[in-house]
């Protein structure tokens, strides 16, 4: 067994005509990564030391194996994709460890550390992706009698691997090589410095009484000080807000705020990444970004992207124009303007909308809160994902973890363990600001014994206080239950190889997005969904009014979210480097195009602080792509019940626990009985 991360002395590389013994390096006895297979990382004691050594040993031992497989005279399944996986498995580990601790770590050094560390091993990615003597080895495998007698997901690992190597720049001459890598390197260092930015800004809206009309007692209690409130601008206390501050000017001063969060360094770090990323694809033969991106995810190219979002544009305009005026009225009845035809302003459609659920339909967000206090929540949703796939959480007492309020799980099954997760919910300084499931290990057979995959969910949910406890908004319940989503589908992966445990990028939130829907089904919500103070089960009334409401402006969501996707298909898809973006002016362009509304809010820069076109550049699309799947398959629990066990043992095992083993949509049609289709989610709009 493992007493070491790399704790084997010699790794043995044979072919039929020679053994090559690669000597690795041990971490240091007390190195907090120095850990047993399948035993938890000591995160409480990492510190700046222990990443730069761990990611130093890791880089050196993986130059080793590296160079051994160069030199193998005969490349086997064995001595070079299974070595190859291990490799790219270690690799991966100290990458995501190095970078999550970037993220959430307390200490300075840490973080500062932990950033160093995952630009080190990202810019070794980048030299073996592209090390032609490396990839000929490959090709030499697939040209044996071993590689014709492969099946499934052994001979899909050996092609995917090899159509990688092509996408990483390993046909490329000596010199556009070097500037290959030179832009990978320039690329990754621009959106570290966006994130960091974005992540530091902490903005505050400080207001006065009469500035806080409308918002809610607790949530004003939360930010009260000696002369007014002062409120962090940040996610969680956006839709408190931006739907009951009774000023517009408010709604609109914290709007600016959250939509300027690093705007001073990021407009100009986001041209440059713009322009570097449509050099990097013109170097490797494509005429956009966009198009070299999409080639190994599910939509394959541009034109495919751009059809589905015109689609669903058409689709979802004329509700939104209904909506929109539904809006207008409301403005005009609360304002007493009845004659105003003017458009409603952007910031204050949250506000508006949220007068048409209290006063139509009845619906309260802020008294929802009251039913929906964290501990409740999770333990409701943690008895609900066990039970439909058939999981076993088990709370680690006394785990070591990077902050006091950190909690650490282990998933079994038949008490077998299966994986493990962090839960780190809440925001804080220099923590990142949004929203994931992490991976932290994929899971993957070694010699020793099948290593479990390890996750953390990073959330930014509202912050507990000394006399409330963290009460979730119902939208933050589906953020939740997202984002746990994202935490299952790691815990289900089973499969023989670590670089097999992702699935296609815009499939992946499909698998999470799926779980979203559980939440509005009475019987599963009022099982855990009780007042805080009274213990009182969520009424029935409240969750009647709240699905009956639950396509109000529907068509206004659609559209925003549209109007995202074509912003990031705009930049990576239609750059020009003769007439560079105005990137605010794209705004008002696209504005134009779908004819709704007049979305931009002059003197913001909402791209100064969108983490997706900074780190996940072309994904926009793969959120509506995804829902469209995740809404299909809904309907197979519909039909069977949303607790039956089997449909959700069959969903792990077909959907989950896949990763890239198999094709998606073959597997997806497999668990649908069916090909694909889009009905389920236009129905879920109120669309169809």
């Amino acid at each position: 067994m493992k007493t070491v991360l790399y704790s084997l002395s010699l790794i043995l590389l044979m072919n039929c005509s020679e053994k090559k013994e690669v000597k690795l390096i041990e971490l240091s006895a007390d190195n907090s990564f120095n850990v047993a297979l399948n035993v938890p990382v000591d995160y409480a004691k990492v510190s700046g030391k222990s990443i730069e050594e761990y990611v130093d040993v890791t880089l050196k031992n993986a130059e080793q194996a590296v160079e051994a497989i160069k030199q193998i005279k005969t490349p086997t399944f064995e001595n070079t994709v299974v070595e190859g996986d291990r490799i790219t498995s270690e690799l991966s580990k100290a990458s995501n460890n190095a970078f999550m601790l970037y993220w959430v770590s307390p200490d300075s050094l840490v973080r500062a550390k932990g950033l160093e560390g995952y630009q080190k091993l990202s810019s070794y990615f980048t030299s073996m992706g592209s090390d032609n003597k490396l990839f000929k080895q490959y090709l030499i495998f697939s040209e044996s009698e071993e590689y014709k007698q492969l099946k499934a997901h052994r001979k899909r690992l050996v092609d995917d691997v090899i159509e990688n190597f092509k996408q990483s720049g390993v046909n490329l001459n000596a010199e556009d090589l070097e500037k290959y890598k030179k832009l990978i390197d320039e690329i990754n260092n621009l959106t570290t410095q966006y994130s960091t930015n974005m992540n530091t800004a902490n903005e505050v809206l400080v207001l006065d009484e009469n500035g806080a009309k409308g918002l809610p007692e607790a949530f004003k209690e939360k930010y009260k000080k000696d002369k007014g409130y002062e409120i962090p601008v940040q996610n969680s206390t956006s839709a408190p807000v931006m739907s009951n501050a009774t000023s517009s000017d408010v709604r609109k001063a914290f709007t600016t705020k959250y939509s300027n969060r690093g705007a001073d360094k990021n407009l100009v770090i986001l041209d440059s990444l713009v322009s570097k990323r449509y050099q990097l694809a013109k170097l490797m033969g494509y005429s956009s970004f966009a198009e070299y991106n999409l080639k190994p995810k599910m939509a394959k190219t541009p034109e495919t992207v751009w059809k589905f979002i015109d689609g669903l544009v058409a689709e979802s305009k004329e509700k939104a124009i209904n909506d929109l005026e539904v809006l207008k009225q409301i403005r005009n009845k609360e304002l007493k303007t009845p004659n105003d035809t003017s458009e409603v302003n952007p910031w204050d459609l949250g506000y508006y909308k949220n007068q048409i659920l209290k006063t139509q339909y009845k619906v309260d967000n802020e008294r929802m809160r009251e039913y929906l206090p964290m501990n409740e929540c999770l333990a409701g949703m943690f008895e609900l994902y066990q039970e439909l796939l058939g999981l076993e959480f088990r709370k680690m007492e006394n785990a070591s973890v990077w902050h006091e309020e950190v909690e650490a799980y282990e998933v079994f099954e038949n008490g077998k363990l299966k994986g493990r997760f962090y839960l780190d919910l809440f925001p804080r300084p220099n923590k990142e600001s949004w929203f994931y499931g992490v991976p932290l290990t994929n899971g993957r057979m070694t010699n020793e014994g099948y290593e479990v995959p390890v996750s953390m969910l990073l959330g930014n949910f509202t912050r507990p206080t000394d006399k409330l406890p963290s009460l979730l908004s119902h939208n933050e319940l589906s953020t939740l239950f997202h984002e746990f989503g994202h935490i299952v589908e790691g815990m289900s992966y089973n499969g023989e190889f670590s670089t097999q445990g992702n699935s296609k990028a815009d499939f992946a939130e499909a698998m999470s997005q799926i779980f979203e829907n559980w939440i509005f089904d009475y019987d599963i919500l009022s099982s855990f969904a009780k007042h805080y103070e009274t213990g009182e089960v969520f009424p029935k009334d409240m969750f009647d009014s709240m699905i009956s409401a639950k396509n109000v402006s529907s068509g206004l969501g659609a559209q925003g979210s549209l109007r995202r996707c074509i912003y990031d298909m705009n930049l990576y898809d239609k750059y020009n480097p003769e007439t560079p973006f105005d990137t605010d002016q794209l705004w008002r362009d696209i504005d134009k195009q779908m004819g709704v509304m007049n979305s931009y809010i002059e003197g913001t820069h909402t791209q100064a602080s969108w983490i997706h076109i900074n780190t996940h550049p072309v994904y926009m699309y793969g959120y509506l792509w995804s829902e469209v799947f995740a809404q299909d398959m809904f309907t197979v629990f519909e039909k069977n019940g949303l607790k039956d066990k089997a449909t959700g043992l069959r969903y792990r095992n077909l959907i989950l626990s896949n990763g890239n083993q198999r094709d998606i949509l073959e597997a997806v049609e497999e668990f649908l009985g069916r090909p694909s289709n889009n009905e389920a989610y236009i129905k879920s709009l109120g669309l169809e």
